[in-house]
């Protein structure tokens, strides 16, 4: 790996185990965590309404809104060890589903119950994540209201905080009422988060937060709609979807013309910013903290989950929305394809041509009436 990468990503080797476990935090019993915001609160004396995708946007968020407390069916009985059992017979990645790649490890003998346990503190730690991320977009998305210069893009990020804060309540009921624990914040997503709030530029609040944390929420939680059978979870997940589609999209829309004006340093940054972002995401889902209440050595396990086939499938299939978005950004092959040749390390680039979601944040609309 180049010096120049090296420096950005602070280690060598992108799977350098020591190094990804050495980014820890040290605060863990916090409640609070203050980050700089360098950044002016910017008043426009335009009105005009002279961004027609990001004006239909905005009327979509509108009409999309839905009550995390009433529409919600909370009644719905949930039994955790049952669902991690059916998570785990229609698990297509997953640490657990190649038990030989795992000869040798400390979890090669481990039994049902050992499984069931890591299982169930996985979905805390998953839940937990998601929930700590969308307080990461509750922030970002107000300082978007503050700080972008559009009158309608103010207009539509209002509406996205709504969302956020809608997303945080129900996560975190989720994890009250239905599951068995909370885990703190991941260091590698808390480190991704203080970097886009201290950035000064409302674009790259745009692109760490609505292109790269949003896009690969957007992913994950149709990978886990599609897994769970769990109904509560699984129409929550829908709902969610339905608005974080429409965030990933306002982060497109907007950034295109933002981009297209931008010069060759400029778009370099940002290539360089999405690529540091991308390996902390990458990161972040080696859930070292379960490992560590399992009794279990990260530096020992991780190793064997970056090596296995059928997890890193999982891991790629996470990038699915980032890439493709990318690529619409013009992010991939400005530079001499310096992004595409990231992607490519980092196996990713096989989505390039999925659609982009600027396209395709429609289909993820709520149905009238009942969500599926």
């Amino acid at each position: 790996m180049s010096t120049e990468i090296s420096d950005m990503i602070g280690r060598d080797d992108v799977n350098d185990v020591e190094a990804i476990l050495a980014i820890t935090n040290t605060d863990v019993d916090a409640v609070q965590h203050a980050v700089k915001d360098n950044a002016d609160a910017l008043f426009t004396w335009d009105y005009d309404l002279s961004r027609p995708a990001l004006r239909k946007l905005y009327e979509k968020a509108k009409t999309g809104q839905w009550n995390g407390e009433t529409d919600l069916p909370w009644q719905t009985e949930v039994d955790q060890e049952a669902v991690v059992i059916a998570n785990a017979a229609a698990a297509q990645g997953g640490v657990g589903t190649n038990p030989d790649h795992y000869i040798g490890s400390p979890v090669e003998k481990w039994g049902d119950k050992e499984w069931l346990e890591f299982g169930i503190q996985s979905q805390n730690w998953t839940l937990s994540q998601f929930m700590h991320g969308e307080q990461g977009a509750l922030l970002c998305t107000a300082k978007i209201v503050e700080t972008v210069p559009w009158y309608d893009a103010k207009l539509y990020a209002s509406t996205q905080v709504v969302d956020e804060a809608r997303h945080v309540e129900v996560f975190a009921k989720y994890l009250d009422t239905k599951l068995s624990g909370h885990y703190p914040i991941n260091a590698h997503l808390r480190m991704l988060l203080d970097d886009i709030v201290n950035d000064s530029r409302w674009d790259m609040t745009y692109l760490g937060m609505q292109i790269m944390v949003e896009g690969l929420a957007l992913a994950a939680f149709g990978f886990m709609h599609q897994m769970t059978t769990e109904p509560l979870l699984k129409q929550l997940l829908r709902y969610v979807m339905s608005d974080e589609a429409r965030h990933v999209a306002f982060g497109v829309l907007s950034l295109q013309e933002v981009y297209a004006g931008m010069g060759a340093a400029e778009i370099r940054e940002r290539q360089e910013f999405a690529f540091e972002a991308s390996v902390r995401m990458r990161d972040r889902f080696l859930q070292q903290e379960v490992w560590e209440r399992m009794g279990i050595s990260p530096k020992v396990m991780i190793p064997y989950i970056l090596s296995d086939d059928t997890r890193g499938l999982f891991q790629q299939m996470l990038f699915s929305k980032i890439v493709p978005n990318c690529k619409k950004l013009g992010l991939l092959d400005a530079a001499d394809g310096w992004l595409r040749r990231r992607y490519e390390e980092l196996g990713v680039i096989q989505f390039e041509d999925w659609a982009d979601t600027g396209e395709e944040y429609g289909e993820f609309a709520l149905p009238d009436g009942a969500v599926a």
